[in-house]
């Protein structure tokens, strides 16, 4: 009976639009009512999931991101890597994944990476003669850069639910976004030969690109400030967030010079905002999986899985299609939070690694950023463009198709992800 509740109601509220956070607690609390629990256990969960020091990094990533975009980074790593890739076909595409991958490291976010350089790079890339849906299109795979290479938010999430390491975790996304943006530039090369994509129209000299390297070079260090204390055991991720949050405010007001006292209040009310949306949903769906454990509904779905005898390779990919289908129509964060708790207690009852499992996840969730209808890289690269949907969609299938081929062979190759551990 319990069971049914909870999914009815979940799935009736997720229908008729309900926000995913109020959806959850929602349904958890209509679902206790039918045991003899007290309610007082929903606060309690609440409280005990955010009650956790690796939560305060998700709060502090955001803010330090914020502090990045408003500081004049974005352009200073735009900048620098048109700089160094010199005068050839395609040139501006080649540096707009380069750019994607920095900022990644950077933001932890794929909309803001595809917010940040394509305002930087796209107008220029339609100015000089590059196909307009299809650098619309390469401008929202490459940003999904954002939440696998490290810092990301949703792999922090991921952590927080299965009690993984975040730095091994940090460790398998810098190896998979690798992967990625070394695809995507081998897709580049092939169109930009095939639709002869112009070449630079600016010549960078030996001593330019020192001086773009020098004006990017704060902000180039910022990751190995963040991965470094994390790698070096001196910092926790939750430490090196805020440490991040510090150097990127140092740097916007004292080194760039364009974050004032004025925009710090608003940058801190948005990061603010955006914060407690993201821990709101944590601390609903940890009460949800409470439930669904305490109801004896999670050892009822491990044990017919289990009981299927289903090889680890096989529940993967069926995990990884899963991913794919809600990446559809529910926002990462929320998938994370909402599949996980399920899925996870299955891997683990079949051995496989839980870095793998996170990898599958967070790319899988990736792919949901970009596939419509619930594609926020896809709403942010046509802000930036002023495309439609549909024109974006049909310039970035090549690019979707590789990022989703290099999904697939994380999903079956486990050594790729735990190349580093």
């Amino acid at each position: 009976m319990t069971g049914y509740v909870l999914f009815l109601s979940m799935i009736i509220m997720l229908l008729i639009g309900v926000p995913i956070s109020i959806t959850l607690g929602a349904a958890t609390l209509a679902a206790l009512l039918t045991l003899d629990v007290p309610l007082a256990v929903i606060p309690q969960r609440l409280f005990a999931a955010l009650d956790a020091s690796s939560i305060i990094a998700i709060p502090f990533f955001v803010l330090a991101g914020n502090f990045m975009c408003e500081g004049g980074i974005s352009r200073r790593l735009v900048d620098f890597c048109n700089s160094i890739i010199g005068n050839i076909r395609g040139g501006m595409a080649y540096a707009m994944i380069l750019a994607c991958a920095f900022f990644a490291a950077l933001s932890g976010s794929a909309p803001a990476t595809v917010l940040a350089i394509g305002g930087m790079l796209y107008s220029d890339m339609i100015r000089i003669g590059y196909p307009a849906s299809r650098s619309a299109g390469l401008l929202a795979v490459a940003g999904g850069l954002g939440p696998i290479i490290p810092p990301s938010i949703v792999m922090v999430v991921y952590c927080t639910i299965t009690n993984s390491s975040v730095g091994n975790m940090f460790k398998a996304g810098t190896v998979a976004g690798v992967v990625i943006a070394l695809v995507l530039f081998s897709l580049c090369g092939f169109y930009a030969k095939k639709e002869s994509w112009p070449r630079n129209t600016v010549k960078h000299s030996v001593k330019a690109i020192c001086i773009n390297f020098l004006h990017a070079f704060p902000a180039l260090l910022l990751p190995f400030i963040i991965l470094g204390g994390i790698y070096s055991g001196l910092m926790t991720p939750t430490e090196s967030a805020s440490v991040a949050v510090v150097y990127s405010y140092i740097v916007g007001r004292f080194v760039y010079k364009e974050i004032n006292v004025k925009s710090v209040y608003r940058i801190i009310l948005d990061s603010g905002k955006s914060s407690a949306i993201v821990l709101f949903i944590i601390a609903t769906s940890s009460a949800f999986s409470w439930l669904f454990t305490f109801s004896g509904l999670s050892n009822q779905i491990v044990d017919a899985i289990v009981a299927m005898n289903l090889a680890p390779w096989l529940f993967c990919l069926v995990v990884a299609i899963i991913l794919l289908f809600f990446g559809t129509f529910l926002e990462g964060i929320s998938i994370c939070v909402l599949l996980v708790p399920v899925l996870w207690p299955i891997a683990q009852s079949l051995g496989i690694n839980a870095i793998h499992f996170g990898i599958i996840v967070c790319v899988g969730i990736v792919i949901g950023n970009m596939t419509p209808p619930v594609a926020v890289n896809l709403f942010a690269s046509a802000s930036v463009s002023k495309l439609s949907i549909k024109e974006i969609t049909k310039g970035e299938l090549p690019f979707f198709l590789g990022f989703v081929a290099v999904y697939f062979l994380l999903v079956l190759v486990p050594g790729i992800s735990t190349l580093l551990l």
